[in-house]
């Protein structure tokens, strides 16, 4: 199907803004049919009001995926285990299954920092 641009008029500003031909094919592609009834401004700022806002996720000291981003996950399943390297016990996001080996943090940390994986460019300045 063939979008072209469209002018839309904010349902709270009451300023025209372009429904862009992408946009319209983004809004397609996830099932979505209703066409937005607020600017980009507006609407940015209907998500900060609300408190989701889209890149709170980024907004501070770490956290990972859990800092925000309106997300309702569960509490992830942690296993007990036993470090194959220095023995001591930790949890791992994962059923060891006994036939490979288990590291604590600091283990996997070091592991990851020394080992080349058959080329030494894996994962090394890539983040």
């Amino acid at each position: 199907m063939s979008f072209q641009d469209k002018n839309i008029t904010c349902v709270d500003c009451n300023q025209d803004f372009v429904f862009t031909a992408g946009e319209q094919e983004f809004y397609e592609q996830r099932g979505l049919t209703n066409e937005p009834r607020r600017c980009p401004d507006c609407r940015r700022a209907r998500k900060a009001q609300q408190g989701g806002g889209g890149s709170s996720y980024s907004s501070g000291g770490g956290g990972g995926y859990s800092a925000g981003g309106g997300y309702d996950r569960p509490q992830r399943q942690m296993f007990a285990a036993v470090c194959s390297e220095c023995g001591k016990e930790t949890q791992v996001p994962f059923q060891p299954r006994g036939d490979k080996p288990v590291y604590c943090s600091d283990c996997f940390a070091s592991r990851r920092q020394t080992s080349s994986y058959g080329g030494g460019s894996y994962g090394s300045g890539r983040y």
